[in-house]
């Protein structure tokens, strides 16, 4: 599990539309890395449509922004188009880069113990540093916390 000032964990993961992204080929830009559930649920999609809406002043800010989850990318596009999304977003299938970001954890709901992704976000600097990280993450107000960060990184 990393931690501040640590090296983000590099990872190249099939994206929506098509395509891949690299997190190393980034380089030389900051990059919010959001972690969530699952795609067209009540909170994910909040939080989705939040960084789709604050986009371009992420961009203004020097960012790039990543959404991640284990949801296929055909399922990921159907999620984009519903919602008119702008944002990147990745399938961890096989939630490899969840657990190496320690996302990827045990969940309990109404005595069901399961295992899913909590949501997290971390925000990586131009060299590939994790200079934030937010954890079981809520989603009100939560995009425009990070969209200071990064103003302030």
């Amino acid at each position: 599990m990393p931690d501040l000032s640590d090296t983000a964990p590099d990872f190249t993961l099939p994206r929506d539309g098509g395509g891949e992204v690299t997190l190393s080929d980034l380089r030389g830009t900051k990059v919010v890395l959001f972690f969530y559930p699952r795609d067209d649920t009540p909170g994910c999609t909040k939080e989705s449509i939040g960084f789709s809406e604050q986009l371009q002043a992420f961009s203004d800010a020097g960012a790039q922004v990543l959404g991640v989850s284990r949801d296929t990318v055909a399922k990921h596009d159907k999620f984009v188009a519903k919602h008119g999304l702008t944002t990147t977003m990745l399938s961890d299938a096989d939630s490899d880069i969840c657990e190496r970001y320690g996302v990827w954890v045990e969940k309990n709901m109404y005595g069901r113990k399961s295992m899913g992704i909590e949501r997290a976000t971390f925000l990586i600097d131009a060299d590939g540093h994790i200079g934030r990280i937010w954890r079981k993450v809520k989603v009100p107000g939560h995009v425009e916390e990070v969209l200071e960060a990064v103003k302030t990184l």
